[in-house]
């Protein structure tokens, strides 16, 4: 069996196209269907329903994924391990929330390159639904989330951490004053926030929701670290992750406030597809952003 047909399959059955699995490993479409010919007719099997322009593994053809991943991994596995660390090369595609983009720009790529130098980033940020978008549809390797936990057979969790999130005022905000201040108290105040509908700025809707409340906030910016900035300012409230405001409370120019039965869960999570194969250089990558976007707070 031709290892080459086994990585063309791979591909195919990642991107879900012939033609791109073609533009990837630098074939033309009728090669990539040559060689998935090839495969099927030697296997005795067909491994791909071809329905207009999709293709869709067949059952039989997911098994033979899992054994062909296996096989390919085992072929990464003896080259690493006669490949010096620093010559691990590629691109991988990170897809991340914006809140979690700066600490990775800021310390994670420069250790990155510092010890991998042959292996580049392609990030790119959005919110959690287009995160999985991109994943599902492989135009993205790994995905790094800030929200709510999630758990999906489709996905394999590599790392997770819970985090604490709070909703928070500059010290000189008479809410500052305040043990607890209540929701109404809350409301009074000029909202700072993500987007509508990124990762954990759901969280403080749905609880507002319950209550049957909405807030229009005077600034929606996907930056945590200037929402951070203009809280300082005493510009407004916002909802923010602890390790976005820590250093801000630590200075004592900031302030968490505790709102009565308010107590939400946020998560970073990284995470790739079921059917994504764990290249050596992807592994590596996934090693540093557990260090630098999980363990560290």
């Amino acid at each position: 069996m031709d290892l080459k047909f086994l990585n063309t399959f791979i591909q195919v059955a990642e991107l879900g196209s012939f033609t791109k699995a073609g533009e990837r490993l630098g074939y033309a479409q009728p090669t990539v269907s040559f060689q998935i010919k090839q495969l099927e007719q030697e296997l005795g099997i067909q491994l791909f329903d071809r329905i207009g322009h999709t293709v869709r593994l067949t059952d039989k053809g997911r098994d033979v994924l899992t054994r062909a991943q296996q096989i390919w991994h085992m072929c990464d596995e003896m080259v690493a391990e006669t490949t010096a660390p620093g010559e691990h090369r590629g691109c991988i595609r990170l897809a991340t929330s914006d809140s979690l983009c700066a600490p990775l720009i800021g310390g994670g790529l420069a250790a990155l390159q510092e010890k991998y130098p042959q292996i580049s980033l392609q990030v790119t940020t959005a919110g959690t639904d287009q995160l999985f978008d991109l994943l599902d549809h492989n135009e993205a390797d790994i995905v790094c989330t800030l929200d709510s936990h999630i758990y999906n057979t489709n996905y394999i969790i590599a790392e997770e951490e819970q985090v604490g999130v709070h909703m928070v005022c500059s010290v000189n905000n008479p809410l500052a004053a305040e043990e607890e201040p209540t929701l109404e108290q809350l409301l009074t105040q000029p909202f700072l926030l993500t987007e509508k509908g990124m990762s954990y700025r759901r969280l403080l809707d749905e609880m507002l929701a319950q209550h049957s409340l909405e807030i229009t906030p005077v600034l929606e910016n996907g930056r945590a670290d200037i929402l951070c900035a203009l809280v300082e300012r005493d510009m407004g409230v916002s909802f923010l992750p602890d390790f976005v405001t820590e250093e801000a409370v630590g200075r004592g120019t900031v302030k968490r406030l505790r709102i009565p039965g308010f107590a939400p869960e946020l998560w970073k999570q990284l995470l790739y597809h079921r059917d994504k194969w764990v290249s050596p250089q992807m592994k590596v990558v996934m090693e540093q952003l557990a260090t630098v976007l999980l363990a560290e707070q």
